[in-house]
């Protein structure tokens, strides 16, 4: 009798690992995949070309918070991508000089994992960080700086100066391009691996029940169509597909030209309502249902929405420890800030 107890036991031990296992493999068949946990392979897939190096990062971090590269002297890339609030700002339409709105009422999304998005902006007119990063700087309702301004204010900093040699040589010219690749350098090096990772890496017991049978809701209901990839999004997709948008009428916005919108990722997606190029809404589970509606042509009931809910919770991811930099002192010769 106890062996046969033995015996049943070890066969539901091995059940649940089978379980686990195949659904693992269901989630890769369906497009899912890991961040990497082998060092190399991570450093591959977020420098193909081989740019990041410490020095670069250290310089690229000081750059991201740094508020003088805007007109006004206040605004730096965290303040719309605060890294202490999962890499956004918490308000619907991104907020920039003289505390203006964005004019088409867009919504910041996150710089976690945004290193795995195959375009940036949400038109997708980016192809990279570091080409993404002279956007707004240069966006009057955004940080406003011509790029001389931010030269000139970079250029009149001794520390600053002699950071960019140490980066890149004697002979840098710390131009307009080479300052905002720096902050996309440093920005490649912001990834949150999570629990969902470490499941897809071989560890069963990385993901609770629940957390796995949201993981299964989530691929049956047709979610990881879209939200796919290393970055459970990042490429485009039409927007509307199939259902009208219910709050289409927020902002002007309709894509690219062909009416593509760029997926945006599901990582750290508890921390960075609201939700929506728009950031028209604020429950999560109300983004799921709309989803449903909206691309799928489908009514995910509660009961679903919760199991999914329950799978999102465990993108919640390892976030690299975050400490504000000191910045090199103004002289002189910096340009003053300017409100106007």
């Amino acid at each position: 009798m106890k062996m046969i107890k033995l015996v049943s036991m070890s066969l539901i031990a091995s059940s649940c690992v089978f379980g686990a296992s195949s659904l693992a493999q269901k989630a890769k068949t369906n497009g899912l995949t890991a961040i990497p946990e082998d060092a190399k392979a991570l450093s591959k897939l977020i420098d193909p070309k081989g740019t990041i190096t410490e020095e670069k990062v250290a310089l690229g971090k000081q750059l991201y918070f740094e508020p003088r590269l805007s007109k006004s002297g206040l605004i730096s890339c965290n303040t719309c991508h605060n890294l202490g609030m999962g890499g956004a700002d918490g308000v619907s339409a991104a907020v920039g000089h003289n505390w203006t709105a964005n004019p088409h009422h867009l919504n910041s999304p996150t710089v976690y994992n945004a290193v795995f998005a195959q375009v940036q902006f949400w038109d997708g007119r980016s192809p990279d960080l570091e080409d993404q990063a002279q956007g707004p700087m240069q966006a009057m309702p955004e940080m406003a700086a011509a790029p001389s301004m931010v030269e000139a204010r970079v250029n009149s900093m001794p520390e600053y100066v002699e950071s960019f040699k140490k980066a890149y040589g004697s002979d840098v010219k710390v131009d307009f391009k080479t300052i905002t690749a720096t902050i996309g350098i440093y920005e490649r090096t912001l990834v949150t691996p999570s629990r969902y990772d470490d499941f897809l890496n071989g560890k069963n017991d990385a993901l609770s029940d629940a957390e796995k049978e949201g993981l299964d809701t989530f691929i049956d209901k047709g979610c990881a169509t879209c939200h796919n990839g290393v970055g459970l999004g990042g490429g485009m997709q039409p927007f509307p597909l199939i259902g009208k948008y219910k709050y289409a009428d927020v902002g002007d916005f309709k894509g690219d030209k062909n009416g593509m919108v760029k997926v945006p990722t599901l990582r750290e997606v508890t921390q960075t309502a609201p939700y929506f190029h728009n950031g028209a809404i604020w429950s999560l589970a109300e983004a799921v249902q709309e989803m449903g509606r909206t691309q799928l042509g489908v009514e995910i009931s509660d009961e679903d929405t919760n199991k999914i809910i329950t799978f999102l919770k465990a993108l919640e991811g390892r976030k690299p420890v975050i400490e504000y930099p000191q910045l090199p002192k103004s002289t002189l010769d910096t340009p003053k800030p300017d409100m106007n």
